[in-house]
């Protein structure tokens, strides 16, 4: 498989594929990198396909930066990424993960995109905030008063990260776009997705066996086929 490596900006990035006139922009989800598009590259190249992915920040070749996996920092530089891809390539595809997804939507509401392909995708951040808030027994009281707190189970919760999420639901996404969910997700209500895919007319699948997370062999089988039904 030919692979380019290249920056946009500072932004690290790869190109898979023989040149072509069409790319998919791969934007993976926390704790992924750019190198985990080979497995969807594997199957857009066979159908004439670039696939262009980057390391969002502090993920990947940006480990090491600190203080920058926030939506006001990442929506400008995706906005920079397709303005790259505008540049090079006539047809744009998007596929993404988890809150991926989510920074994609906030970012490319307004472009004309031939498809979206979402995997697990953060739909409605706000109330997933809420949902570890819970988890982590803090009221929206003394998120407030503390404005930074560090929960248990790993993620740091933030009164300004949900203010920025109640003040950028997403209300507009007219890509055609499909989605796989999974039935064991424990991050992403069902109820949720179901709302998002009937608001926006996408077409969504449900693989009850999955997790929000595909990573195990199984799990890849069904993304790859999944990729193949609907790319």
């Amino acid at each position: 498989m030919d692979v380019e490596a290249l920056y946009i900006q500072s932004i690290p990035a790869l190109v898979w594929g023989k040149a072509s006139q069409k790319v998919y922009l791969y934007i993976h989800g926390q704790e992924g990198c750019k190198e985990e598009a080979r497995l969807f590259a594997s199957v857009a190249i066979r159908r004439g396909w670039q696939v262009l992915s980057v390391d969002l920040p502090e993920h990947g070749e940006r480990k090491g930066e600190s203080d920058s996996f926030y939506p006001w920092k990442i929506v400008p530089e995706l906005g920079s990424v397709m303005e790259y891809a505008k540049h090079r390539w006539n047809k744009i595809g998007l596929f993404a993960s988890s809150i991926g997804a989510w920074f994609s939507m906030l970012s490319f509401k307004q472009e004309h995109l031939e498809q979206g392909m979402f995997v697990s995708p953060v739909v409605d951040m706000k109330q997933l905030i809420e949902t570890m808030m819970d988890w982590a027994g803090v009221s929206p009281e003394r998120l407030r008063r503390e404005q930074v707190i560090a929960a248990s189970f790993g993620q740091t919760l933030s009164w300004q990260y949900r203010e920025y999420a109640e003040e950028n639901r997403i209300s507009q996404w007219q890509t055609p776009t499909c989605v796989l969910y999974a039935g064991k997700d424990n991050l992403v209500g069902r109820e949720t997705v179901q709302a998002f895919a009937q608001k926006f007319n996408a077409v969504l699948t449900i693989w009850e066996e999955g997790e929000h997370w595909f990573h195990t062999e199984a799990q890849l089988d069904v993304l790859r086929r999944w990729i193949e039904q609907h790319l």
